[in-house]
């Protein structure tokens, strides 16, 4: 992990948000790299990563998510940030999603907006990328 970004946004993957949900060890660790940012931002995705992983373990996530999330809609295929990332690892599709998204945020102000999740593959792709995580 990069040290501290308080000016910067997160990007928040599911196994982040989940982790600090269902009480994993990992999860003060995260509320703690959470509570550091101004901003946490996150495509649609995290939603359905979300309440699809409480529906699994039998858990309620009838209301709002834990925190509060600004979603991001490209506007555009995100077509290059994909073939960006993809040439740095490979990446499942919903986790290349989760990188593309974070680049597309990132397009204006290179580095401004850090990559938080408990996926290796995902934070060795996002570090290779140079992304904060």
């Amino acid at each position: 992990m990069t040290p501290e970004f308080p000016q910067f946004t997160a990007y928040v993957d599911s196994s982040a948000l989940l982790a600090v949900s269902l009480r994993e060890p990992a999860a003060p660790l995260i509320t703690r790299r959470l509570a550091s940012f101004r901003q946490l931002a996150s495509a649609d995705l995290l939603e359905a990563e979300t309440r699809s992983a409480f529906s699994r373990y039998g858990m309620d996530l009838a209301g709002a998510l834990p925190y509060t999330i600004d979603w991001v809609r490209p506007d555009r295929p995100l077509t290059s940030e994909m073939v960006t990332a993809l040439r740095v690892g490979y990446l499942r599709g919903a986790d290349l999603w989760h990188i593309a998204v974070t680049l597309y945020l990132n397009a204006t102000r290179p580095g401004a907006v850090a990559f938080i999740t408990l996926d290796e593959r995902q934070r060795a792709v996002a570090a290779a990328l140079g992304l904060p995580t």
